[in-house]
Parts: C-alpha cells; sequence; structure tokens
C-alpha cells in the first residue's frame, strides 16, 4: 500500500537525517518507528504524510507517486486516505468533541448520505474508544486521555488507509498511555487501517506487529 523509495533529507543545521531510506507498509500492517530525539521520525512521518518533502527518492501509494502532487492533490489525497494523530490533541477548542470529530468531513464536498454514514460511523468509533459521553462537552471540559482518544477518532472518520500517530502518548501518563496503546491496537485490527507509530515508548511499540529503530538515517529492525 505505502513504499518509500530511497527517500533522503537533510537539515542546514541538523546535516543527513534520512539516508536512502526505504520502507514497505501493507495493509493493516501495524508498525512502530523508535529512535533518540533528533533521529527524524517526525521527518520521516512528514513525508509519508505530504506534510513535507524529501531531498530525495520517492513515495508511492498503491503503486502511485504522490510527490508529484499539486498543493490540492496533495490536501484531497491526506483528507482521503490517511489519518493523522499528533502528541498534542489540536483540538479546537470552540467546537465540542463530536463536532471535532466530525471537522474533516467538511474539508471536501460530500452527499448528504455520505455525510449521514460518515455521522453513524463516528458515534460507533466514539463508542469503541469510551468517549461517547463527551459528544456535547469542550476540550477544556474532559481530560487529556479523553482529548486525544478524539484526535484518534477524528483521524479515522473518512476511514483512511493509513493512521500516522506522532508520539500520540507523548503528553500522556502511564495509565492513559496503555489504554490509547490498546485502542489503536484494536481500531487497526477492526478497520483494517494500517498503523504507523512513531515513539519513544518501548510500551507502546511493543503492541505494534513491527518495530523498527531510526538509526543513522535508515530503518532497522
Amino acid at each position: 500500500m505505502l513504499r518509500l523509495q530511497s527517500i533522503s533529507k537533510s537539515f542546514a543545521r541538523r546535516g543527513l537525517v534520512l539516508d536512502s531510506l526505504d520502507l514497505t507498509v501493507n495493509k493493516g500492517d501495524s508498525l512502530a518507528v523508535t529512535g533518540p530525539s533528533g533521529s527524524g521520525k517526525t521527518t520521516l512521518m512528514n513525508i509519508i504524510g505530504l506534510l513535507d518533502r524529501p531531498d530525495s527518492g520517492d513515495v508511492f501509494f498503491d503503486d502511485r507517486s504522490i510527490l508529484s502532487f499539486n498543493q490540492d492533490e496533495a490536501a484531497l489525497h491526506r483528507n482521503s486516505n490517511i489519518g493523522f494523530v499528533f502528541q498534542d490533541h489540536l483540538l479546537l477548542p470552540h467546537l465540542t468533541i463530536r463536532e471535532n470529530i466530525l471537522l474533516p468531513l467538511f474539508a471536501r464536498n460530500i452527499s448528504k448520505d455520505e455525510y449521514e454514514v460518515k455521522c453513524g460511523y463516528g458515534d460507533q468509533l466514539m463508542e469503541k474508544t469510551g468517549i461517547t459521553g463527551l459528544s456535547d462537552k469542550y476540550p477544556f471540559q474532559v481530560s487529556g486521555g479523553e482529548a486525544q482518544r478524539a484526535t484518534v477518532v477524528r483521524a479515522l472518520i473518512n476511514k483512511p488507509y493509513l493512521l500516522l500517530a506522532d508520539e500520540p502518548t507523548g503528553s500522556l501518563d502511564a495509565k492513559n498511555s496503555g489504554l490509547l496503546g490498546d485502542i489503536l491496537v484494536s481500531l487497526n485490527k477492526d478497520t483494517g487501517t494500517a498503523l504507523i507509530v512513531a515513539t519513544h515508548s518501548s510500551g507502546l511499540a511493543d503492541k505494534m506487529q513491527i518495530h523498527l529503530r531510526l538509526e543513522e538515517g535508515k530503518l532497522v529492525p
């Protein structure tokens, strides 16, 4: 489903971060990428999500190169095919939890019928993640763990093929970190959405099917 071929990326102050990196991800995979701060985990995730561009190499999604996409094509690809979860929940404070979850549906034109189906799917995901009772609350009224679970639901509302989670438990305590990790694994199995997690947490990494470490710009077992 996803293939990275000879990806290299460098920065003026940090030097070479990714060095002819290769990666293949199949439908339904769960993959952890670990490594020290500054090793390039976030850079890798941003390139996969078309939030950044490599200096060289190519990224293929369903055997189609996506690096040639223009700005509109890249935005449509992200909205339709990729879900994002970051360390901070990034929920909009003036919207309720349910409104935040449904927000990606308004990024493109969809029919009334599709909207209703997606709303129903969102309700199912909220039930699976244990936040159904928080629908009408605002982000400041829920805990950090609950807000992060809402972010996961928002990331999955469009039924993406791939979920990118960059340090999703970085701001959570041990109990909520473990719960969120279990939720991510469960949703990966239930939905078939491939999951790539960049994390410092060995506990979260151990929950994934595949665990790779980013060292000297390359992914190693």
